[in-house]
C-alpha cells in the first residue's frame, strides 16, 4: 500500500495527538495524586459517638490548634466504613481513632503527631463494677479483679472477626482462649465455680470492647455463670452501673477517654483499674498523605 504525502501527515498528525493525550494523562494522574497527599481540601474530621470522652478532647484539639475543620459526630461503625471508602479510593480523611484496632493491621495508618498534647498520650481501659458485687457474686468479681491483658492479646482476638464478617467475636473469643490456657488459668486461680448464677455486662459496640467482653463472657461461663451482654452507649453504660442495672463492664478508656463519665458517676461505681495499658488514641490518616502533624491540617 502506497501513502501519499496528505496520508503521511494525517498519520503524524494523529501520533502527535496520542504522545500529547498520553502526557495528558500522566499529568492528570501526578496531580491526582498530589491531591491524594494534600490535606487542604478536607472539610471534616469523622468522629465517633457524641457526648464521649474522646470527642470533648477531639474538640478541644480542633480548637487549640484552629482548625479549619468540622469534627462530625459518628459512631465507630460509619466511621469505619468512611475511613474504609477513602482508602479504597486513596482519598485524604481524618478520622478519631484508637490503637488496639484491627484496622492498623490492615492498613497503613498513622498517628498524627499532637504537639500541644491535647489529645493525651497512652490510655489504659480500666473495668468497672457495680457497688455490692464482691458480696453478691464473689467469683465474678475475683475474675473481673484479675482479668489483664496485653495489647498484642486484643489485636489477635479483633484480627481475628474485623477483617472476616463471617466469624464471630464470640468465635474469635473462644480461639484466643483454646491458644492461651495459661493466661486463662492466671485469671481463675484459686476462684471457686457457681451453678448457674447470672452476670450481666454492659459493653459498646467497638471491636476493642467486643474482643475482651467476649472473652471474660466465656471464662465467667466455664466457671458456671450465666452471662447476660447489654449493648449501650458509653453514657448509658456508666449510668447503668451505678444504678446497679448491670454488673460490671470493661470499656472506660482513662485518664481520657471516658473521663466525663467517671467524673459524674465516681462515687457510685468500683474502679478495679486497668485490664490493659499502653492503648494510643488520636487522630489518625491513611500513610498515603503527606502530612505528618496536627499542625498540617487546615486552619482558620
Amino acid at each position: 500500500m502506497k501513502f501519499s504525502s496528505k496520508n503521511w501527515f494525517v498519520l503524524l498528525m494523529l501520533s502527535a495527538l496520542l504522545v500529547l493525550g498520553a502526557c495528558q494523562g500522566e499529568t492528570e494522574s501526578d496531580e491526582t495524586n498530589e491531591d491524594t497527599n494534600d490535606a487542604s481540601d478536607l472539610t471534616e474530621i469523622v468522629g465517633i459517638e457524641p457526648g464521649s470522652g474522646t470527642m470533648n478532647i477531639a474538640q478541644e484539639t480542633v480548637d487549640a490548634y484552629d482548625l479549619d475543620l468540622d469534627l462530625t459526630p459518628s459512631s465507630e461503625p460509619a466511621m469505619l466504613t468512611e475511613l474504609q471508602q477513602a482508602l479504597d479510593n486513596e482519598e485524604p480523611i481524618v478520622v478519631t481513632l484508637w490503637q488496639p484496632h484491627w484496622m492498623f493491621s490492615e492498613y497503613d495508618l498513622k498517628f498524627l503527631e499532637d504537639p500541644k498534647g491535647t489529645l493525651g498520650e497512652e490510655e489504659n481501659i480500666h473495668t468497672m463494677v457495680r457497688e455490692g458485687l464482691e458480696e453478691d457474686k464473689p467469683s465474678a468479681y475475683q475474675l473481673l479483679d484479675n482479668f489483664y491483658w496485653e495489647v498484642d492479646d486484643m489485636n489477635e482476638v479483633m484480627a481475628k472477626f474485623g477483617q472476616d464478617d463471617s466469624v464471630e467475636p464470640r468465635d474469635a473469643a473462644q480461639e484466643w482462649i483454646d491458644d492461651h490456657p495459661d493466661k486463662v488459668e492466671e485469671w481463675t486461680e484459686g476462684i471457686d465455680s457457681v451453678d448457674g448464677d447470672s452476670v450481666e455486662l454492659a459493653y459498646v459496640n467497638w471491636d476493642t470492647e467486643l474482643s475482651s467482653t467476649n472473652v471474660v463472657t466465656l471464662v465467667l461461663e466455664e466457671l458456671g455463670y450465666d452471662v447476660t451482654l447489654t449493648p449501650l452507649d458509653m453514657g448509658i453504660a456508666f449510668e447503668s452501673l451505678a444504678a446497679g442495672d448491670v454488673d460490671g463492664m470493661l470499656i472506660a478508656w482513662l485518664p481520657v477517654g471516658a473521663a466525663t463519665y467517671k467524673e459524674q458517676y465516681d462515687d457510685q461505681i468500683v474502679d478495679l483499674g486497668p485490664s490493659l495499658e499502653g492503648a494510643q488514641q488520636g487522630f489518625v490518616v491513611p500513610a498515603y498523605m503527606d502530612i505528618d502533624s496536627i499542625e498540617d491540617l487546615p486552619t482558620k
